[in-house]
């Protein structure tokens, strides 16, 4: 075989021996273990320049892996000289090997399979290969939550010890040694994809269910855990994913979703059944759009979105034209999507892969019979890996008294979604959920974070008083939340919803919302092929300020970039998208696109009720330069200038604040990501859930800095991350300074009721002792003995 070379090294395309190498430096042969001897050469006529434009990685008699660099060659310098820099991969004691099959006409990537040889050995009369042993072949499904890495690699090797035969796995057109853990992560496997191994020996059956058995029992998953918290066999650990108490039992969350057999029954019969379920799922999601609101309603909208999304649909034909079957055709469709989604490498874009596999889910279950919605008892508690946004949706309201998940972390959309629903529920809680049985009494405690298990009947008396008195103080707080909120000593803290929609607004006003603070306006913006225009935008935006009535709406320009990629968005796609041209940035790159926006917003009447927020501002200079951009509109408009904020995200704005509150009317913090990128941690990192907390002493810090900021140049502060929702740091952070909170609606009777308990003096001393705190949980600890629960 050869290959056209797009990049100026040559890679060994499988482990082996140096058995030469040229003196030219543009070739080099290997002999593999089975004594294949695979000749590399770098283009034609190359041997005339003597070494020029070569170097060497390797040295005759080294060993190498998969993927290790062999040459390094002048691309560039080389190309217009040679005939073709074409290389040619040549089995050059090829009498005694059979390719058994080999890639053509595609491309592929380092450590990606070429071909397979096997060899021929002895031969019987007839001249067919003698095969030493049975060969057995098995798709095998990888349960590890994060894929194969070191650990699970490690576990599979050492499932092959003491057996004999030569054992291979093959996924995604590579091909490792089973016996190798290395071999294994390189695969580059995740969890959901398939393997294929192929044993060949005596013993070769035995091999496949030693690895069977290792793939049925993973690892127990990495959860890293506060040292503080002392181990209870009678109680676990999570992370809180929506507040509350509640107390029921055990009911198990249905398992994965059924594994589809790969061979169809023929391109009519299966693109009939793929029709068949999806249609099936189509009339239940819209039977349940039908009855939703707020964010519920907005997963529904993803997924009936991609139920019919001609993309998918064009993939899953392909595979069913290759006599896949339905189900396998559908799984590697939007498989395919998923992983193009998480390889953005920011957590609200993995969102919409979240919400693609459990689509998949959906239609499978359809395929296999089994689609009924869950149905768990009355009062009971979910647990299980993961609880899928659909499942909850899907749920009558009331039904369950709360959930725990193995898997998940505060920003997960199950997560926002049982915090809008007002469904207590943990996550991270790690593996041992997993081995609670059905009907098993449990107190689950999303105040504290912990789910405690078969509690004797003093702790189940207790649990139950606190959940009397959490219901009646969520009634009283409920009935006084669209009064004014001031503290116990006089002091007006405004408290404003987290808006991503019009339907979100009723239900910010039902729960006593007094205004906006913050209008995500992505959803105007994602999934399509072409912007919103002017006209759209202004529509939606009115509907908004309007069905507010009057009250303040602060709307964010468009955040997104290169961790949430437009189609019509050219921008560059850096290797960390969370660190590349994103918000404000990315406007300012595309200023035509921005100034839409703000001529949009300000034909929103009246616009003294609207307020404009950027997001991701670093320095001063990007707030002059959009405010020149607002001003020239507004002289157009013949319009009065609106309030334009600062969104402070990230340590720079935060110990910059000082020059932005020299130049913005107001700033209004985003504790998510100012979290993630002081703490170094990864929203979307499910294994550092439990420690990326905005409670940590440093985000305090900055948040403290950015307050007194705002107080010397005379301008408010907000409040409008994950952390204004926790009603456990509220007097942490108005002793920090901060006068505003936006919330997610269901918080907000609770948040004023709390704020209404607070005098501001005792509020600045808890956070004068916070600030001086060691951890996150020592803060946590802090704000519960002052009262916060």
């Amino acid at each position: 075989m050869a290959i056209d070379p797009t990049s100026a090294t040559l890679y060994a395309p499988c482990a082996g021996n140096v058995v030469a190498l040229q003196a030219a430096k543009h070739a080099v042969t290997l002999r593999a273990s089975n004594g294949a001897e695979i000749l590399l050469h770098v283009g034609v006529d190359t041997v005339a320049f003597g070494g020029e434009g070569f170097e060497a990685h390797v040295v005759q008699g080294q060993d190498v892996r998969v993927g290790d660099p062999l040459l390094t060659f002048d691309l560039d310098g080389l190309a217009p000289r040679v005939r073709s820099l074409i290389t040619p991969v040549i089995i050059i004691n090829g009498g005694g090997f059979a390719v058994v099959r080999r890639e053509q006409q595609r491309t592929v990537r380092v450590g990606d399979f070429l071909m397979e040889l096997q060899s021929l050995g002895e031969t019987a009369s007839s001249g067919a290969v003698v095969v030493p042993g049975p060969e057995i072949r098995k798709y095998l499904r990888v349960p590890y939550e994060h894929g194969i890495h070191a650990r699970p690699a490690a576990l599979l090797a050492a499932a092959l010890r003491g057996f004999s035969a030569d054992v291979s796995a093959l996924a995604h057109g590579r091909k490792a040694n089973a016996r190798s853990a290395v071999a294994w992560m390189e695969l580059g496997v995740q969890r959901g994809d398939e393997v294929m191994v192929i044993a060949i020996g005596p013993d070769a059956t035995a091999a496949v269910a030693a690895l069977e058995a290792a793939f049925a029992a993973p690892p127990a998953p990495r959860v890293i855990r506060d040292p503080a918290v002392q181990a209870d066999e009678r109680a676990l650990r999570g992370v809180v994913a929506s507040r509350g108490i509640a107390v029921g039992p055990a009911a198990l969350i249905a398992g994965e979703a059924p594994l589809p057999s790969e061979t169809g029954a023929g391109v009519a019969r299966e693109s009939a059944d793929l029709e068949r379920a999806r249609a099936f799922v189509r009339a239940q999601l819209e039977k349940l759009h039908a009855t939703t609101t707020g964010l519920a309603r907005e997963v529904l909208d993803a997924h009936l979105s991609f139920i019919d999304d001609p993309e998918l649909l064009q993939t899953a034909q392909a595979w069913i034209a290759r006599g896949k079957s339905a189900g396998y055709a559908w799984r590697e469709a939007v498989e395919e999507s998923a992983k193009a989604l998480n390889a953005v490498g920011d957590s609200r874009v993995a969102e919409r892969a979240d919400d693609l596999r459990d689509l998949a889910a959906q239609v499978l279950r359809a395929l296999a019979g089994d689609a009924a919605l869950l149905d768990p008892p009355a009062g009971s508690i979910l647990i299980g890996q993961e609880l899928l946004p659909s499942q909850l949706v899907g749920l009558p309201a009331g039904r369950i008294a709360g959930f725990c998940t193995a898997a998940g972390g505060p920003t997960s959309h199950v997560a926002l979604l049982a915090a809008a629903m007002g469904v207590p529920a943990l996550g991270a809680a790690g593996p041992r959920v997993m081995h609670i049985a059905e009907g098993t009494p449990l107190v689950l405690d999303a105040e504290q974070g912990l789910l405690r298990i078969a509690p004797d009947a003093a702790t189940l008396a207790a649990a139950e008083k606190a959940l009397v008195h959490d219901r009646s103080k969520r009634v009283a707080a409920r009935a006084a939340a669209h009064s004014e909120c001031r503290l116990a000593s006089g002091e007006r803290i405004q408290v404003f919803a987290n808006v991503g929609a019009l339907a979100d607004v009723r239900v910010a006003l039902e729960h006593g919302a007094e205004g906006c603070g913050l209008l995500r306006t992505e959803f105007l913006f994602l999934e399509r092929d072409t912007p919103p225009d002017v006209e759209q935008q202004t529509e939606t935006y009115q509907s908004i300020v309007s069905a507010f009535a009057g009250r303040p709406v602060v709307i964010r320009t468009l955040d997104a970039g290169s961790d949430k990629p437009l189609r019509y968005l050219p921008l560059p796609r850096g290797e960390n998208p969370a660190l590349g041209v994103r918000g404000v940035r990315a406007s300012l790159r595309n200023p035509e696109l921005l100034r839409e926006q703000l001529r949009a917003i300000l034909r929103v009447e009246p616009l003294t009720a609207c307020r404009i927020l950027l997001p991701m501002i670093t320095d001063d200079s990007e707030m002059q330069s959009v405010r020149e951009i607002v001003e020239d509109l507004c002289r157009q408009l013949g319009s009065a200038t609106p309030l334009l904020g600062a969104m402070i995200e990230t340590p720079a704005s935060a110990l910059g604040a000082d020059r932005l509150a020299a130049v913005a009317d107001f700033l209004s913090i985003g504790t998510n990501d100012l979290a993630q990128y002081t703490l170094a941690m990864d929203r979307g990192e499910s294994e550092l859930a439990a420690h990326l907390d905005a409670l940590h002493p440093a985000v305090l810090r900055l948040i403290s800095i950015s307050a007194a900021a705002a107080r010397a140049a005379g301008r408010p502060v907000a409040v409008c991350g994950g952390l204004a929702s926790d009603p456990l740091a509220a007097a942490l952070l108005v002793g920090l300074g901060v006068d505003e909170l936006s919330a997610v609606p269901s918080v907000i009777p609770e948040l004023k009721s709390r704020l209404r308990s607070l005098r501001l003096d005792d509020c600045r001393e808890l956070a004068e002792r916070a600030l001086e705190a060691a951890s996150a949980a020592a803060v946590r600890a802090l704000a519960v003995d002052a009262g916060g629960n």
